[in-house]
């Protein structure tokens, strides 16, 4: 790099630290007026898209704990005060609360790095500090240019540079030749099961078996922590004994609500991101209902936003908001976001809060519009919202009041 391009990237790097160190207000900007991409499509029920915007004069104070991470996908909050951030070109590293960077964690399997495949979401057991276990998902190459979605499990070294004792726990079947639409989120329920959320793949081959009951494509599954099928999940005809429910497209967002109930976000086409309440067994459309287009703009399927048997979802926006990561707020620096939704969006470059009346959503507001794409967010313990931003510079960032 010569001398001029060094010191214009340093002054470009001290330019965005303090605008991300600095305060900045919620911008209410006219996100609701842009039209839609699948023109006559219409909501099945009142503020099922386009629910007011709020504007309450909230400011976010931004403190920027990490830099320099390689497209970070997922993280979980240790009792130290650190987290573990995955990257999702296969590197799980350490971040201290005061934002030391470690070395990439060694022992994880290799992943599928292609496009939007790669090492995901990460999550850890509610008793770490004992058992140090840790969960994360993961493209996996399956030979042959083949990959699916899998979930792998080992125990911390003390040192935090190792993982011990990893293993493979679930493996999405059949494994695909593409490398879009992998999901994945996890989530701990209350009975300590493991949701796993799956995308369709995204062809137009794989992408039909979301509505298979038979395969893991385009599903929420849940399991059990050390392998197997969970207990309690239904017992659909011709289903993989994982199955929780279907017709989805790719899940990257999920979350528990306040009750214990499972929420997911997930990506529609041109228009159609939803936000799903998924109960055991229902079937949630995908390709047969959708509120979008396809990328070339024609019709999804036939079209239909509705069919008997498929679940409408609660909320959905079109334009798109691009979801991923998402968390309830049940902290106290922002008690007026209590029982919020918040939805990290890529495509509009903002986080997402959503305000529910039970499983309504009655008003929606975009922070941070323009930082870049957030790729996570996290409720912390100390009530602080953290998002990580998805680039080659990726960033963990801490909000405030």
């Amino acid at each position: 790099m010569q001398k001029s391009d060094r010191i214009a990237a340093i002054a470009a790097l001290a330019a965005l630290a303090a605008l991300l160190l600095s305060t900045t207000p919620a911008l209410t900007q006219a996100f609701n007026q842009k039209p839609p991409n699948a023109e006559g499509q219409r909501p099945a029920f009142p503020e099922q898209t386009r629910a007011p915007v709020l504007d309450r004069g909230v400011t976010l104070s931004r403190q920027v704990i990490a830099s320099g991470l390689e497209n970070p996908w997922g993280m979980a909050e240790l009792p130290s005060g650190g987290r573990l951030v995955t990257e999702r070109p296969g590197r799980m590293r350490l971040v201290s609360r005061e934002g030391r960077i470690s070395a990439p964690i060694r022992g994880l399997p290799k992943v599928d790095a292609r496009r939007q495949g790669g090492l995901l979401d990460v999550v850890v057991a509610e008793d770490f500090a004992q058992t140090r276990r840790v969960w994360w998902s993961y493209a996996e190459p399956r030979g042959g240019r083949r990959n699916g979605t899998s979930v792998a499990t080992g125990v911390l070294s003390e040192d935090g540079a190792a993982m011990r004792d990893v293993a493979v726990i679930f493996r999405q079947e059949p494994g695909w030749r593409s490398t879009l639409h992998f999901g994945s989120r996890l989530v701990f329920d209350r009975e300590g099961a493991l949701f796993v959320t799956t995308g369709e793949r995204s062809d137009p081959e794989p992408r039909q078996l979301a509505q298979d009951p038979g395969t893991h494509l385009g599903k929420v599954l849940r399991i059990s922590p050390l392998g197997g099928p969970a207990r309690g999940n239904p017992m659909l005809p011709g289903a993989v004994p994982e199955l929780w429910s279907l017709g989805h497209r790719n899940i990257q967002g999920a979350a528990l609500a306040p009750d214990g109930e499972l929420w997911t976000v997930e990506h529609g086409p041109r228009g159609g991101d939803e936000l799903n309440r998924p109960e055991a067994g229902r079937n949630y459309g995908w390709p047969v209902i959708s509120y979008g287009e396809g990328y070339s703009g024609r019709p999804i399927g036939e079209g239909r936003t509705a069919a008997p048997g498929m679940e409408q979802p609660v909320y959905y926006w079109d334009p798109v908001i691009a979801p991923s990561g998402m968390a309830f707020y049940d902290g106290s620096m922002f008690p007026e976001w209590r029982g919020s939704v918040l939805i990290g969006g890529l495509a509009s470059q903002a986080l997402v809060r959503l305000e529910l009346d039970g499983d309504r959503v009655t008003g929606e507001a975009r922070y941070l519009q323009g930082l870049g794409r957030i790729r996570d967010v996290a409720v912390a313990r100390d009530g602080a919202v953290m998002v990580l931003t998805d680039s080659g510079n990726g960033a963990l960032i801490r909000l405030t009041p």
